[in-house]
């Protein structure tokens, strides 16, 4: 048989099998996608956001998806067409001609990437300061502490019936002054601390439960004891590290009331993955209300930030100012 022969029945058996692959493909996209709700397909996979600054967030996903689809379909275009249009033929064997040092070519797949990437830093780069961006005197602020494996919150908060100075309270020292000035005066405080096995009592969800206002922002000054942990809300679209010896901070407003699930983001240890809590937001006078509770607990006063800012933190933090 000759060569042409031999390929052409060699051919044969992938013909008759594309359609049963074809078939299976779309069964098993169809059998896939039969529990997906397609009017979270717009949200290509994060949650409902729940915070005034979670859609920043949210548009950033999105389109930073749209450009790689475009990517995609160009490059998926040049490979089909290359394939469709310059593929062997099957009377000719000769080696065809070679196109050598193009520059047009080599500019184009030289400055287009580096266009795509300079577009993606400066949205990145500009949602980034506004969303880090801290606003004078904040509504409330929460000292977020992370510890091997759970996580506390200090509500640096003027509770009636108790007394203190967040600004001057020990348990508080490796918080920087530029956060301090911010503190309201004379806040004595309350603070909740969770173990591992803690859990909220209405959900049963594991972890401890931070509560917040809706409308209302919050800062959170983040710090930790031991190693790098990170705090993310899930449908607040946003995480930040906890690192010892460096504070980090973010505000948000929620804009949602409800009881939503919040994790440690980095690994940090062997029981990283029971490093869980809960972020319940209510009405602004449910969560005074709640502030109270824990004062009547005994919960009063501040459970020690962690680390003190290291040398080079400190000097970063001037040379920002």
């Amino acid at each position: 048989m000759s060569p042409n022969g031999s390929d052409r029945s060699s051919r044969r058996p992938m013909r008759r099998k594309l359609p049963q692959v074809l078939t299976a493909g779309l069964i098993l996209a169809t059998a896939t996608g039969c529990s997906y709700n397609w009017e979270d397909f717009p949200r290509l996979g994060m949650p409902t956001p729940v915070t005034e600054e979670a859609p920043r967030i949210l548009s950033l996903w999105q389109g930073s998806w749209a450009a790689a689809l475009a990517t995609g379909v160009l490059v998926w275009g040049l490979i089909l067409w290359a394939t469709i249009f310059h593929r062997r033929s099957r009377t000719k064997v000769e080696v065809p001609p070679q196109t050598r040092y193009n520059m047009p070519i080599e500019a184009l797949y030289t400055v287009t990437p580096l266009i795509i990437v300079s577009v993606l830093f400066y949205f990145t780069a500009r949602d980034e300061s506004k969303l880090l961006e801290l606003t004078p005197k904040p509504a409330h602020t929460v000292n977020v502490v992370g510890y091997q494996w759970s996580w506390g919150f200090n509500y640096i908060e003027n509770v009636p019936g108790v007394t203190g100075d967040a600004q001057k309270a020990p348990n508080l020292a490796a918080i920087p002054d530029k956060f301090k000035d911010d503190f309201p005066a004379n806040a004595g405080g309350v603070y909740d601390a969770g173990i591992p096995g803690t859990r909220n009592p209405q959900t049963g969800n594991p972890g401890p439960t931070l509560w917040l206002p809706k409308g209302e922002k919050v800062r959170f000054v983040l710090t930790s004891r031991d190693v790098i942990h990170s705090f993310w809300v899930v449908p607040f679209l946003m995480k930040q590290d906890v690192i010892p010896g460096h504070t980090n901070s973010f505000e948000v407003t929620p804009t949602q009331e409800g009881t939503f699930l919040g994790k440690c983001a980095e690994l940090c240890g062997v029981d990283h993955s029971r490093m869980l809590f809960n972020v319940k937001v209510v009405s602004p006078e449910r969560y005074q209300q709640h502030l109270k509770e824990l004062a009547e607990k005994g919960q009063t006063g501040y459970i020690p930030a962690g680390i003190e800012q290291t040398d080079p933190a400190r000097n970063a933090e001037k040379n920002q100012l």
